[in-house]
């Protein structure tokens, strides 16, 4: 039926529609111009950061204030890669110099937890490569150091952001493996050759290689209320660029039961004696690396969790497992600082949380007691799950 619109009514109409499409264009315009840009130091400028700063450089969260290294050439030259006006000998000179809000760290894993509590101290939100301190107990010492001052720490690895964890996760919160029994993750190769670190006390396979797969069956399964483990030495002596000839002091070998309750198992297995066709990056690989069993079907997660191709699910007798999100999409093992960063900046909590960072590591805590003693290991951490 038709109706007539008095002037009055068609100016308060007119002006609603265009707050409406006002209020539309300032919402895409959010979108893509991010109120505030994170002010980010990277600390460590060897291999890994030659992965991360290409990333965060191209972040529209992100504005890289400063590079970091006690081999004062290697940040000259990475400022001067990627355009960063300021760079540093030492951490004690970056933190009072040029502002900054978030300090990555891409150090050697000994000095995570040290360098992480001074930056926490400066009053700094922190990103920390793997792990993100020593042990569990100085892990939550900085949790709460971060809390007491209203600031955040996070650590890597970030697998739980591909869209393959997302599907996986939600394929078992539907039922549709049925009441999962077990799983199964491996990832290993010959060992990095270019520093000593990885061999030597507070280093090894499992905070390297291991905690990915630890991270992804966790997320995926929930929290381990207990562990099991065996680890060994494979190769005592290795050769490495920046020392020669060393003693391996870590664990070069490692295999890890969980217990996730209600009778759930997984196992992971991760060393530096690996020999794998499809080398350290796993280019070409067409073969699940984590598998999960269940009373109505299976799954597998086909490349590596940090570099997934997809993932293939089983739920007939009579027809193969069909192949599911094939695309990594915009994920990026290297991608948790820029993912931290837009959080920072648009109060949206990512996916990625500190106390499950906190759980991993206290699950390689625990393996490595348990190997030693011989003996069961009960847990006490534990992180908001399901994550998808």
């Amino acid at each position: 039926m038709a109706h007539n619109l008095s002037r009055l009514e068609f100016l308060q109409r007119t002006a609603m529609a265009g707050v409406g499409l006002l209020l539309s264009s300032l919402e895409g315009f959010a979108l893509t111009h991010p109120q505030k840009k994170i002010k980010i130091a990277v600390i460590g400028c060897g291999s890994v950061s030659g992965q991360y700063l290409p990333h965060l450089s191209k972040s529209p969260y992100v504005e890289l204030v400063s590079t970091c290294d006690i081999i004062p050439q290697r940040a000259i030259d990475r400022a001067t890669e990627f355009k960063v006006p300021n760079h540093y000998p030492h951490i004690d000179k970056l933190l009072a110099g040029a502002p900054f809000d978030l300090m990555v760290n891409l150090t050697d894993m000994q000095e995570h937890g040290r360098l992480n509590k001074q930056a926490l101290d400066a009053g700094k939100h922190v990103w920390s490569e793997k792990p993100m301190a020593n042990t569990y107990k100085e892990g939550k010492a900085l949790f709460d150091l971060a809390q007491s001052k209203k600031l955040r720490i996070w650590g890597a690895p970030a697998v739980v952001n591909s869209p393959q964890f997302a599907f996986m996760s939600k394929a078992i919160q539907d039922g549709r493996l049925g009441k999962v029994a077990a799983a199964h993750a491996h990832y290993g190769h010959l060992g990095p050759t270019w520093s000593a670190f990885f061999y030597e006390k507070g280093g090894g396979s499992l905070p390297d290689l291991g905690v990915y797969n630890l991270a992804t069956l966790t997320g995926l399964l929930g929290p381990a209320r207990s562990v099991v483990a065996m680890t060994s030495i494979i190769t005592p002596e290795r050769t490495v660029d920046n020392k020669g000839k060393i003693k391996v002091e870590a664990e070069d070998n490692a295999m890890v039961i969980m217990d996730h309750g209600q009778g759930t198992l997984s196992h992971v297995q991760c060393g530096f004696n690996y020999f794998d066709p499809y080398g350290h990056e796993g280019k070409g690989q067409d073969k699940p690396t984590i598998t999960i069993w269940g009373t109505k079907g299976n799954m597998g997660l086909v490349g590596y969790d940090w570099a997934p191709f997809g993932v293939d699910l089983a739920e007939s007798f009579t027809e193969p497992p069909k192949r599911h999100v094939p695309d990594p999409g915009t994920y990026v093992w290297q991608q948790g600082a820029s993912v931290v960063a837009e959080a920072l900046s648009t109060n949206i909590e990512p996916r990625i949380a500190a106390e499950h960072a906190l759980h991993v590591l206290e699950i390689i805590e625990a393996a490595r007691a348990s190997a030693a003693g011989g003996k069961k290991i009960p847990l006490q951490s534990t992180f908001k799950w399901p994550m998808v």
